[in-house]
């Protein structure tokens, strides 16, 4: 999704009334066929639309736990090389809590505290966990639940079982605790607190009764050091992220073949979000699916409560698709952009060319050592070259980058670091390089150089935001308005934006690119007129760890 938290109001709707609204597309092969055959009756129900084709459990994945001790390791190792720390200390960490819908007995599904997954791979909530330093073992604390759980719940299982599955060295209950922590004398304990730059929010450290006498650390080490941890990716991290990624891309792959104008934009976050649990086993999407057509496509986290992805899908509409499946706790971070009815105009195919080489230029430049923020401004570069060549703009492109023209067409970052979360931890270290304040730059959730081993998402994009050209047009010290064409740029009100995006790990000497969907015109309108019917005929930019 766009490297850029921006508040949104709900786009005025041009849906009928539900009267009149399409009827829901049914996702069973069986009933598709139904519905198909009534396509005379219902126009709306399109005959040709391909049967979505189910593969029970063809997407699980065995998670080796060992990757987690392996996690442990690489903090444990990184403390023990940072000046100050006390060698026999212990590190306390707190899991997720299970909690209520407000003040009802409604629990949502729970989904662990990242950096606690990142650690432990438990699945369970109001649990703790120590390690400690000198010896590296890890003991994980679970709750003592009353016999009365077993009733609703299933089966209270034993300690036993959670080291067995969880790859610790003890398990123990909650109660236990404080009691355990002082029989082992650390000379200091190690809370995780610490501020997450992307959320904008400090972390919640444990806290426990019964510690008195013993020294805490609530500087932000520990912190800081699994953030660094989680920046660059293990292999067996890699392997998750590749095959939620494959999921997601294959879901994209068959939301794009079924889409029709007259649909919802809902049913297409339906479909891809039935696909990546139905075939994959992910109860979890990674973030709010964004499916924006027409101008909505132009609002960069349109989908959430006040803009619920409602519109109907019109003939002549871009359509932009910003959706991700989860796995493990491990996102991925997928942006599609096509039109509704499967054949580019002019026009479209234009800014669609342009978002597709500025992705490309990005990930022929990425490599260790190379700035993120250069990159950003690369992506800039490219924006304003094609938009030139269109027309829309004029004059010199090195004085377009002096008055950061590119920022008026993609306001947020070129990309983010993605792991555990979507917008993943360490885009700006303490110490590391500032945030660049200018408009569209002060988006950009990484400052860091590049180096293996990181996943980045790359994820340029050219939008055409009434307010945002509005301004550029008024603006009164004229720095950006001499460079828009304002007669061209007319005739794109209303267009909406195309975004691309890759999820991308760092290598050696380059990157690979984990996506895999459609990217060029040529392969969008096959897929969409069911030539290209398996998503390994698409082409693809080549970057690979071979």
């Amino acid at each position: 999704m766009p490297a850029a938290a921006q508040m949104t109001t709900s786009s005025t709707s041009t849906s009928p009334s539900s009267s009149s609204a399409p009827p829901l597309i049914p996702l069973l092969p069986e009933t598709i066929g139904a519905a198909a055959k009534r396509s005379k009756k219902n126009p709306r129900v399109p005959s040709e639309m391909p049967a979505l084709e189910l593969h029970p459990t063809v997407g699980e994945y065995p998670v080796d736990y060992t990757m987690h001790a392996e996690n442990r390791a690489k903090v444990i190792n990184r403390l023990r090389e940072t000046d100050g720390v006390a060698p026999r200390g212990v590190l306390l960490l707190r899991g997720g809590l299970a909690a209520n819908r407000d003040e009802t007995d409604h629990e949502p599904v729970f989904r662990q505290e990242s950096t606690f997954h990142y650690l432990f791979g438990v699945r369970e909530p109001d649990c703790l966990a120590t390690i400690d330093l000198e010896t590296g073992k890890a003991t994980l604390f679970i709750p003592r639940l009353p016999a009365v759980y077993a009733t609703w719940m299933g089966e209270i299982l034993p300690p036993k079982h959670f080291q067995d599955v969880y790859k610790v060295d003890q398990v123990l209950f909650v109660d236990e605790l404080a009691s355990t922590i002082k029989k082992g004398q650390p000379q200091k304990v190690y809370l995780n607190k610490g501020y997450n730059t992307d959320g904008k929010a400090w972390s919640a450290p444990a806290s426990v009764d019964g510690l008195d006498g013993l020294e805490t650390d609530s500087s932000t080490t520990l912190y800081d050091a699994i953030v660094e941890c989680r920046v660059i990716k293990t292999k067996k991290e890699i392997d998750i992220m590749q095959h939620i990624t494959n999921l997601s891309s294959e879901a994209h792959f068959e939301v794009m073949r079924r889409t029709r104008p007259g649909m919802r934009e809902y049913q297409l976050e339906s479909m891809f979000r039935h696909w990546v649990y139905y075939n994959g086993g992910c109860r979890h999407t990674a973030y709010t699916s964004i499916c924006g057509c027409g101008p909505n496509s132009a609002v960069l986290h349109y989908g959430h409560a006040g803009a619920p992805n409602d519109r109907t899908i019109g003939e002549n509409d871009m359509l932009l698709l910003d959706m991700g499946g989860e796995y493990h706790c491990y996102a991925s971070d997928i942006t599609c952009s096509f039109p509704a009815n499967g054949k580019f105009t002019a026009d479209q195919k234009m800014i669609f060319e342009a978002v597709r080489d500025m992705a490309f230029a990005v990930m022929d430049a990425m490599k260790p050592g190379v700035s993120w923020p250069s990159l950003h401004e690369l992506s800039y570069r490219v924006a304003c070259e094609r938009l030139k060549d269109a027309g829309l703009l004029t004059g010199s492109v090195d004085d377009m980058m002096a008055a950061n023209v590119g920022a008026v067409f993609m306001p947020h970052g070129l990309g983010h670091l993605i792991g555990l979360d979507t917008h993943d931890v360490g885009g700006y270290p303490e110490g590391g390089r500032a945030r660049d304040p200018r408009p569209g730059h002060s988006s950009l959730r990484c400052g860091r150089d590049l180096a293996d081993g990181m996943a980045i998402t790359v994820e340029p994009g050219i939008y055409f935001i009434d307010h945002l050209l509005d301004k550029a047009l008024k603006d009164p010290e004229a720095s950006v308005a001499p460079f828009l064409v304002k007669s061209e740029l007319a005739r794109f009100r209303g267009f909406g934006g195309v975004r691309l995006e890759d999820d991308v790990v760092v290598t050696a000497d380059g990157v690979r690119n984990l996506t895999n969907c459609a990217r060029t015109v040529e392969d969008v309108e096959a897929v969409m007129a069911g030539r290209i019917t398996n998503r390994n005929q698409l082409f693809k930019k080549c970057y690979t760890d071979a």
